[in-house]
């Protein structure tokens, strides 16, 4: 699955993408939209810093609660760094601030998985009132274990999530985090963490308030699901994630054969592999307690390689 559309939305607010020329036009309020600061491509060199001057010379930051930061000037070639950078030297002007995403790109300005990143850490470091953060990319990136006491929702979209930035999040202190959201990816491109790894997640002593797990988009979901089946975190949760992955009968047996999920508003696990049989077993078991069930497949693809192996793929890799 490639990324054709930009974020709609953070931290409940409509996108709004900054035109060039933030002075052109009629603006809405600066607390009602989340903020789009993006540019062209290799358009120009500093691109991306010269737009976000503009739209600090125009907009009354003070009131501006959510930004997302769009391409910046070559993302297959360098990470964010000099608009971490810019951002850092704003955060005076930014009181308000409480939602950032670091790389909405869609497929044809930079596939997933050529998304350059960087330590996204300096971003919460630098911003300890951020309650939402999200960032696109796995290449380059580096979360290192860090302390963050308002941040609830967390979220990394890679193609292949390194294993040092499961355990820098696993290591962290994140005591307000509600939603958790990883996609694992595959090894093909960069993925290289075990259910092992996701230990500290699943035992959930630092994520105290954490109510809404997802772990997808794994070549390894089965053993992700197998993993979870038995984590203590999954008693408190309100939300179960496994979708997008390569969920086969398996995994789906190992949820089923594990701590009740009766609990649950809802188990999402769409984009699978699992038949039919078993999805009707899911839905029994689930659906007299009132849990929402997402099990569409439609998009799914497989095929049998020559040798006869069975290849199946996650929903976003490339």
């Amino acid at each position: 699955m490639a990324l054709y559309e930009h974020l709609s939305e953070l931290y409940g607010l409509p996108a709004f993408a900054c035109p060039e020329d933030p002075t052109a036009v009629d603006l809405p309020a600066p607390d009602s939209v989340a903020w789009r600061i993006a540019v062209e491509i290799e358009d120009e060199e500093d691109g991306w810093r010269k737009q976000f001057e503009r739209f600090c010379a125009a907009v009354d930051t003070t009131r501006v609660r959510a930004l997302i930061v769009g391409p910046w000037d070559e993302p297959f070639d360098k990470g964010p760094d000099a608009e971490i950078e810019a951002l850092l030297a704003a955060r005076d002007r930014l009181p308000a601030l409480r939602a950032l995403f670091l790389g909405d790109m869609v497929s044809e300005e930079c596939e997933l998985s050529w998304i350059t990143q960087t330590d996204v850490t300096t971003v919460l470091r630098g911003f300890p009132e951020l309650e939402e953060f999200g960032v696109r990319g796995g290449t380059g990136l580096a979360f290192p274990a860090l302390r963050h006491e308002h941040l609830r929702s967390l979220t990394v979209q890679t193609g292949g999530l390194p294993v040092a930035v499961v355990r820098g999040i696993g290591a962290s202190d994140l005591p307000a985090l509600e939603h958790l959201d990883l996609w694992l990816g595959t090894s093909w491109y960069g993925a290289d963490s075990e259910p092992a790894d996701l230990e500290p997640v699943l035992g959930g002593a630092r994520l105290p308030r954490l109510r809404h797990l997802a772990l997808r988009n794994s070549e390894i979901q089965d053993a992700v699901a197998a993993a979870v089946a038995a984590a203590p975190v999954v008693a408190r949760l309100e939300v179960l994630d496994l979708s997008m992955g390569v969920l086969t009968d398996d995994g789906a047996t190992a949820l089923l054969g594990g701590q009740p999920l009766t609990h649950l508003k809802k188990l999402d696990l769409h984009h699978h592999y699992v038949t039919e049989p078993l999805q009707q077993r899911i839905r029994a078991t689930l659906e007299p307690a009132g849990v929402e069930i997402d099990l569409d497949a439609s998009d799914v693809d497989e095929y049998e390689d020559s040798d006869g192996t069975v290849v199946r793929y996650v929903a976003a890799g490339e």
